[in-house]
């Protein structure tokens, strides 16, 4: 980073809600007493390109935070940027955007933090670190996965294991592809497994013991996962790129959702909630904020020449959750909805880089019903009509064809929701609809939650399934993530090459399946 560059630089910065830091503050001398501010979850970097980053804490009580960014570990001659205030409205969360930085560097921030009651009470440091994307190729390696604390399995002795798998990879940056909280999935103390043992939770909060409704409570799925040992080592270490989907909210949530019946919420308001949710989703995290239009989960990441990656929200603009069989586009029938459709298509043409990832928080051709039980209903994108595209597919089969025209090369979709891992190969001619160009999917998760599946393949695209792990009839479902099948995908681009090579990982860092894709080169 140029030192006096950054002094000059314009650093975009709020607190979780958009507040305005106040600069100028006098370093005081630091208290021994015992009230002195305490950072209460670590540090979360996120959402880094070539020349910024989002950084994100968290304090105790109001405080004014100081900042520090240097390219050494040991913070010599650090820039100092304004200071934040954390208050009680954004539940004492701070972040901002750190600009001008260089390409390719490794930047280290420090916080500290001063009691607005009390200016002699200030906290101890807190430090964390990121690398920033690169102007010239280089290899570039990150991982992802997806479902963070599901199905009542919470922080054991053993607390969230996967982080620390994937942390010992040193990778650039971690891809959450959503469900990164459980918002409807309230822990017990204890759960009897079946082999007679106990689960135990040894780490449990009010927040935690209900399903969230009110915005403390949404807050609060957040605090908890960050509670967990593993999961603040890497945030300190290792950026994360967050997206979002259902359970974050509340499960399956669209316009159809219904909680007259579910004698757990209070509220039954699904909109009401989603507003909750949204803004603990937002200030909780290390995502950055889209003016435009506050609160938007899709944008682009541009990592430097080799990558794009391009997070989806089949969340937000949804049609209500039915049996998406319509034969036309409609405003039902959409799950991308038209205008984040216009700019992925938009985004997608003007892209330079070699790899263009498309991180989709639902896969395409898993069937994932609405009603679980009696297999109706869409929920994803597959209707479980393996003809014609119709319903919610008629979207992504205009997208693939928009692909196959405009010759956008290197396209690969990641994504979890499922709660096991596979890879798919989508091949037109296996496919009812193939006016397209065969791509990858690859599926991972869960991360720390309960493993299910597999599901079903819906034909309309050719799915072609290249590898599967899921439990077997004998494990049955939901399995805790003590029985080892927690999974995660580590990627790797040779900046030599450009070759990229996928593998599907699971917590005890065993590599199950692993591909090399090769670059196509359009001339």
């Amino acid at each position: 980073m140029n030192r006096s560059l950054s002094r000059r630089a314009f650093v975009t910065s709020a607190s979780a809600l958009g507040l305005v830091g106040v600069s100028g503050l006098a370093l005081p001398y630091y208290s021994r007493a015992n009230t002195r501010p305490v950072f209460t979850h670590g540090v979360q970097s996120g959402d880094v390109d070539t020349v910024s980053g989002m950084v994100w804490t968290r304090v105790d009580r109001p405080s004014r935070v100081m900042f520090e960014v240097s390219t050494t570990e040991g913070f010599s001659n650090p820039v100092k940027l304004p200071t934040l205030d954390a208050v009680p409205e954004s539940d004492f969360a701070v972040k901002r955007l750190l600009t001008d930085l260089a390409s390719d560097q490794d930047i280290f921030y420090r916080m500290s933090a001063v009691d607005l009651s009390d200016v002699s009470a200030v906290s101890e440091p807190i430090v964390g670190r990121f690398k920033t994307a690169p102007a010239s190729k280089r290899n570039i390696r990150f991982t992802w996965s997806g479902d963070t604390a599901g199905q009542g399995w919470g922080i054991d002795d053993k607390g969230m294991y996967t982080y620390a798998t994937m942390a010992r990879h040193t990778p650039d940056f971690f891809l959450h592809s959503g469900d990164t909280i459980y918002a409807d999935g309230p822990l017990k103390a204890e759960v009897e497994l079946k082999d007679g043992t106990k689960w135990i939770n040894k780490v449990l909060t009010d927040e935690k013991r209900k399903v969230a409704e009110t915005l403390a409570e949404y807050r609060g799925q957040w605090k908890y996962n960050m509670m967990d040992e593993h999961c603040r080592a890497m945030n300190a270490v290792c950026p994360t790129f967050f997206q979002w989907d259902d359970h974050e909210v509340v499960n399956n949530w669209s316009g159809s959702k219904d909680l007259t019946a579910d004698d757990r919420y209070t509220e039954k308001s699904v909109g009401l909630l989603q507003s909750r949710a949204a803004r603990a989703f937002h200030e909780m995290t290390p995502i950055r904020f889209t003016p435009a239009e506050p609160g938007r989960v899709y944008r682009k990441i541009a990592y430097g020449p080799l990558l794009d990656v391009f997070f989806l929200d089949l969340r937000s603009y949804r049609g209500p959750n039915g049996d998406a069989v319509e034969t036309e586009m409609t405003p039902q029938s959409r799950i991308i909805g038209e205008e984040q459709i216009k700019w992925l298509k938009r985004e997608l043409a003007n892209s330079k880089a070699t790899w263009k990832v498309i991180a989709s928080d639902m896969p395409i051709g898993i069937i994932v019903w609405n009603d679980a039980a009696n297999k109706k209903g869409a929920e994803a994108i597959a209707n479980g009509q393996p003809g014609s595209a119709s319903g919610r597919e008629l979207e992504i089969a205009d997208l693939l064809r928009y692909i196959k025209n405009a010759g956008i090369d290197n396209t690969v979709w990641l994504t979890a929701d499922v709660h096991y891992t596979a890879a798919h190969y989508y091949n037109p001619e296996k496919a009812a609809f193939q006016d397209f160009n065969p791509f990858w999917e690859f599926v991972s998760g869960p991360l720390h939650a309960g493993t299910f599946g597999p599901g079903d393949l819906d034909m309309t695209f050719g799915p072609e399934l290249k590898y599967v792990k899921a439990p077997t009839a004998e494990q049955g479902q939901n399995l805790p993530p003590s029985a080892g099948l927690q999974f995660f995908g580590l990627v790797d681009i040779d900046g030599a090459t450009e070759q990229m090579t996928v593998r599907l990982m699971d917590r005890d860092d065993s590599e199950l399946y692993k591909v090399t894709l090769d670059p196509v080169h359009s001339a």
